[in-house]
Formats: C-alpha cells, sequence, structure tokens
C-alpha cells in the first residue's frame, strides 16, 4: 500500500499550496505522516471517530476526515482549523490520497500478475482475463530483461529502478528475488537485436550511475508477441545470466541469442563432462596447466590459430610459440595448430569452467 514517505510528500505538497497544517493516522491512532509537531494528542479523538458513523466533523478545532479503502476506513486524515475553506481542502485531500491509494493497488494487481506470469503460474485463460482486467495489451511485442547486483534487494532499490526505467506505462518492473530485477519491456515491430542490446546498455549506465554499484550485469531473452509467451522470454534470460557467468564473466551485458556453445554446454549433466574430460586428459584438467601455457593457449584461440599474429602480441619469437605448442601436444596429445585439436580443447576449456562453476554452487 502507500508508504508513509509517499502520504508525506502529498500533505506536504498540499500544505505548500494552502497553507493548511495535515495530519494522517492510521485507524488506531498512530501517526503516519504530518506537517506539524502536534499530532499526537488527537490520538484519542481520532479513536472516537473511528468508532462513529459520521465520516466526517469537527474535532477540538479540527476538520477530521475518514479514507475508505473498499468501504472500510484505512486512514483518519485531520485538517488543522475549521470552517468551509478547510473543510472544502481537506476533502480535497482525502480526494488526493484515495486516487493514490487506487493507483498503488492496480500497481500492486499488476505487479501480482506479472510475478505469477514470469513463473508460469497462470492458466492459459487466467492469463487472456486478468490482462484485459488490467488493461494490460496481450498480443505486443515484448522482451524480458534481467538486471542483477551483488547486494541484495530491498524496496527503496527496486522503486529506485522502477523510475530510471520503468517510466512508460506500458513497461513493467518487478522482482521475484532478493537479488534480481526484472524488466519487462515493450518492443516496437522494428526493434530487433541492435535495439536491444542499446536499451540493456543505456540501462546498465544509468543504473551505475545513479545506484553507485560497478557489479550489474545484465541479460535478456528473445523477442515474444504474446503474453503468454512473456515466461519463455524470462527463461532465456535466465539462462543467458548463468550462461554468462561461466562463459562471458567479462562482458556486463549478455544476450540469450549469443550464448553460442555454451548454451549446450551448460545443458550438460556432471557426470558426461567429467567423462569426457577424463576421455581427452586421461584424468589431468586442462586448467592444471601453468599460467604462461594457459595464456598461451587463449591468445592463440583469440588470434583464430595465426602463429605469426599470436607470438607478436606475446612479444615471444614465433620458435618459442612453436616450442610451446609442440610441448603442449606432447602433454595432451592435442596439436592446436590442427583445427579439429583446437575445437576439442577449446570445448574442454569451457566444459572445466561449467563444472567448476557448477560445484561452487553445491558448497
Amino acid at each position: 500500500m502507500i508508504t508513509n514517505q509517499i502520504l508525506l510528500n502529498t500533505i506536504e505538497g498540499l500544505k505548500g499550496i494552502t497553507r493548511i497544517d495535515f495530519c494522517v493516522y492510521d485507524t488506531e491512532g498512530k501517526v503516519l505522516a504530518a506537517t506539524f509537531d502536534e499530532g499526537q494528542k488527537f490520538e484519542r479523538a481520532v479513536l472516537t471517530f473511528v468508532e462513529s458513523q459520521a465520516d466526517g466533523q469537527v474535532v477540538q478545532g479540527c476538520q477530521f476526515f475518514k479514507i475508505f479503502d473498499e468501504q472500510q476506513p484505512e486512514y483518519i486524515l485531520l485538517a488543522e482549523g475549521q470552517g468551509e475553506d478547510v473543510y472544502m481542502v481537506g476533502k480535497m485531500a482525502v480526494f488526493q490520497i484515495q486516487s493514490l491509494m487506487v493507483a498503488y493497488k492496480e500497481r500492486f494487481d499488476k505487479d501480482n500478475f506479472i510475478k505469477n506470469l514470469l513463473l508460469d503460474n497462470l492458466l492459459l485463460v487466467d492469463i487472456y482475463n486478468r490482462a484485459k482486467k488490467l488493461h494490460i495489451d496481450t498480443d505486443v511485442k515484448r522482451v524480458i530483461f534481467i538486471i542483477e547486483t551483488v547486494h541484495e534487494k530491498d524496496s527503496a532499490v527496486l522503486e529506485n529502478v522502477r523510475a530510471l526505467i520503468g517510466g512508460r506505462s506500458k513497461d513493467f518492473v518487478t522482482a521475484v528475488d532478493e537479488r534480481n530485477i526484472i524488466v519487462v519491456k515493450e518492443l516496437s515491430e522494428k526493434d530487433g537485436n541492435k535495439e536491444m542490446e542499446r536499451m540493456a546498455r543505456d540501462m546498465l549506465v544509468v543504473l551505475k550511475e545513479e545506484c553507485r554499484d560497478e557489479n550489474i550485469h545484465i541479460a535478456y531473452g528473445t523477442p515474444v508477441n504474446d503474453i503468454k509467451e512473456v515466461s519463455k522470454s524470462y527463461k532465456e534470460a535466465k539462462l543467458a545470466l548463468d550462461v554468462g557467468k561461466i562463459f562471458f564473466d567479462d562482458k556486463d551485458i549478455v544476450a540469450y541469442s549469443t550464448l553460442g556453445i555454451g548454451r549446450l554446454i551448460y545443458q550438460l549433466p556432471l557426470p558426461l563432462c567429467k567423462m569426457f574430460i577424463k576421455e581427452i586428459f586421461e584424468g589431468k584438467s586442462p586448467d592444471e596447466f601453468d599460467e604462461e601455457t594457459l595464456m598461451t593457449i587463449n591468445k592463440f584461440f583469440e588470434n583464430s590459430l595465426n602463429v605469426s599474429e599470436t607470438s607478436r602480441q606475446l612479444y615471444i619469437h614465433r620458435n618459442t610459440l612453436v616450442y610451446r605448442l609442440d610441448k603442449l601436444q606432447k602433454s595432451t596429445g592435442l596439436d592446436l595448430r590442427v583445427f579439429e585439436d583446437a575445437i576439442t580443447f577449446k570445448i574442454a576449456l569451457m566444459v572445466v569452467k561449467y563444472m567448476k562453476y557448477m560445484e561452487s554452487l553445491e558448497y
């Protein structure tokens, strides 16, 4: 429901216009927000007013009003003073707060709907019925972005993200756990991979500036054209986030459509991975090589198996690189200058990365 800070901002704004002080109470007489310091002295009067049948009355020289939620008193508003002007301003304040309650409730309902939609908790018929009631289009193009930081989130952070990137009424910002914020972004028919990458980059820049958090990663799925498929894009974004942590840890943004062979390796069972490593390296793990060898291997792959370019970038003689590759061939039986052996070795390195990541989750 409405936070006390929102209530305070509202009545302070009204005081700035009308010069009238206000105080908002709950139905137990507790002060929730006030523009003056004497709200506590009206606690007994508030409790008496709650039990009365009147919607508004003058008590101790102040105008009291009930603010209803579905025909039940939710708040009591005090406007300091009495007379026609105070009554009129008080009624305006009641209308403003009730409008805020309706807006927040609608957003809460939409938020719950989006969460259940992402988690596949709705029947197909319920998806369309609830979307219609909440005035959410069902046949527009959308994509899911997942924003992850290393810090657990609170409601304030979520509200900040909503304010930063969820300004459009047709976009939704929500969270289904403590670490990830999910953005359901509406796209135009012309928006493709370049536009989605730009959107992710814009989010990253703004969030790093506003939240002062450098450890932010964003992943996104593929676009879908029907609301019932939004959960598919969400699952893709989650997979992209996980695969990115393993194979693209140097990237802040990962798209599901660019996962490549990492997508396949991520779905392999660990026993099969161990069998593969044992078969290729006879029990020795490729990440057990010394730092110099691993740097040589990675640079060789980066340069598409080009010996001359790799030796130039490593600042070593071509014969020195050839010597290192020959030494590696003797210890592993794989010649990285041969395309098939290079592929095998590259996949093995990725499999080992995957195994280490999965094993770290068990602890």
